[in-house]
């Protein structure tokens, strides 16, 4: 046993699978009380009248390879938000067990803190280094109950990257002592994909990663939590059987298939370079201080009247999301890079007196 797995709950530690009804593909199935017929409309190859696989090995096999893993390493979750959930549920004790995050990042980490009741350490991120985290008050601050440390990366709303080797730095220094989880959302935008060198040398590592934004299924809602394949045995047990649903996991492999990997990286590309250009065509206008760089597929903005400037966007038709609220964040929003044409709307909403 890892001494990973001993920072597990007991509980969890001690779990085994629940058994749901066999699923052998080609046998009559009278073991699981469903209904013999398919519903009307029913478009699935598998039939909506028969539950999806307990687990959706056929999808886990086809998401370890896009993401060059093992099968065995690789938990097919709703979004990476409910492995957010699955990872603190199976860390921490309420009341016991802490969780650090780095803000400003992604909110759900307190979010599903606070529902497992799981205390919250708050370190948060050095804005004058670009946001980076403090890995000296990490550290300094990790005690014998800390658990968990959430880092995003690139990071939910700054858009920066988290060096590869500072997070080798925190694995190193926490192993034994806690798990790195590192949200992935929006690696395939980056320079750097880490994830396969990060899962190969630490056994207190897990990523992850989901296919809302590179892979535009945000409406399927397929995420992914990649460890060591014995943390990711003890990671399912938190799952209950059937989660994922038959519909979004066809949805899923359409898209996974090898005619298609030519099309995803050429539309990441160009989401790469929309960025840049919206970046430059932003700093250019009256109102805004500084466009933070950004490694994902959104732009951190820092302006003078940021309740002017939602004003503005929402008169021209376009939304987008106001950080001024977050001490964090002075002054801030966060616009998603869109298409040209909703770029240009966007653009033009400002640029208006």
């Amino acid at each position: 046993m890892s001494s990973t797995i001993t920072l597990l709950r007991p509980e969890i530690r001690q779990m085994k699978p629940y058994r749901s009804a066999e699923f052998i593909d080609g046998l009559v199935r009278l073991n699981a009380n469903e209904n013999p017929w398919r519903p009307p409309g029913d478009p699935t190859t598998a039939g909506l009248n028969r539950y999806p696989e307990p687990r959706p090995l056929t999808l886990a096999t086809s998401l370890a390879a896009h993401y060059g893993v093992a099968p065995a390493q690789l938990l097919v979750t709703r979004g990476s938000s409910e492995a957010i959930d699955v990872v603190i549920r199976a860390f921490c004790r309420a009341g016991q067990d802490e969780v650090v995050i780095c803000p400003p990042t992604f909110g759900m980490y307190e979010t599903y803190a606070q529902i497992q009741g799981a205390p919250i350490r708050r370190i948060p991120l050095l804005r004058e280094q670009g946001y980076a985290p403090d890995i000296p008050a990490i550290l300094a601050q990790w005690t014998t109950a800390t658990r968990l440390l959430f880092l995003c990366s690139p990071n939910n709303p700054t858009g920066n990257s988290v060096p590869v080797a500072q997070i080798h730095q925190l694995a190193t220094a926490l192993a034994g002592r806690g798990v790195v989880v590192l949200d992935a959302a929006y690696a395939e935008f980056a320079a750097l994909d880490p994830t396969r060198e990060l899962l190969e040398q630490h056994d207190n590592v897990v990523v992850l990663r989901t296919l809302s934004k590179a892979l535009a299924l945000a409406g399927v809602r397929c995420g992914a939590l990649l460890a060591r394949a014995e943390l990711v045995t003890l990671l399912g047990c938190v799952l209950p059987p059937y989660t994922f649903p038959t519909l979004c996991a066809e949805a899923v492999q359409r898209c996974l298939e090898p005619a298609h990997a030519a099309e995803w990286q050429q539309r990441i590309g160009r989401i790469k370079a929309a960025r840049d250009r919206l970046a430059a065509a932003l700093a250019a206008l009256p109102g805004i201080r500084r466009v933070w760089p950004s490694e994902a597929n959104f732009l951190l903005v820092e302006v003078t009247d940021a309740a002017r400037v939602v004003e503005a966007t929402r008169r021209g038709g376009v939304l987008i999301r106001d950080f001024s609220w977050d001490p964090h964040l002075p002054d801030c929003i966060r616009i998603t890079v869109g298409d040209p044409a909703e770029n240009t709307q966007l653009l033009q909403a400002l640029a208006r007196p």
